[in-house]
């Protein structure tokens, strides 16, 4: 990855994480309702990005890029994309990221294949490399 493509990684994530967060509050109150327009327009243009960042390695699915504004996805629908999005958000950042031999509790974005200096949080998913 690159040093833009970090940057770009943890806005979509933190916005991605935001958007589940919100979803799932309106999915636990009513799981059937459908999604307003406002909202719809906001998830799929975070999707359009996101589908970008990720590429065909690590979209969740090859044959979804966005909710059709026709057919009103529920919230619940909504919420299970957006985990999906957030789970591969996460691959993509384990298989980026390793740990600083001298910290062994930090760990460091891997950029243009060298260990950078920008932290990142421990991978909920660890591959041992």
């Amino acid at each position: 990855m690159t040093k833009q493509e970090v940057d770009t990684f943890e806005k979509q994530q933190a916005q991605l994480q935001g958007l589940h967060n919100e979803i799932s509050v309106l999915s636990r109150k009513s799981q059937n309702d459908a999604l307003n327009k406002f909202k719809l327009k906001f998830v799929n243009q975070i999707l359009v990005d996101a589908n970008i960042l990720l590429g065909d390695d690590y979209k969740p699915f090859n044959d979804f890029e966005v909710f059709e504004d026709d057919d009103m996805p529920t919230n619940s629908d909504v919420a299970m994309m957006l985990t999906q999005y957030l789970n591969c958000f996460e691959k993509l950042r384990s298989d980026n990221v390793k740990k600083e031999d001298s910290y062994p509790q930090h760990w460091f974005w891997v950029i243009d294949g060298k260990l950078s200096d920008i932290r990142t949080v421990t991978p909920k998913i660890i591959k041992e490399k």
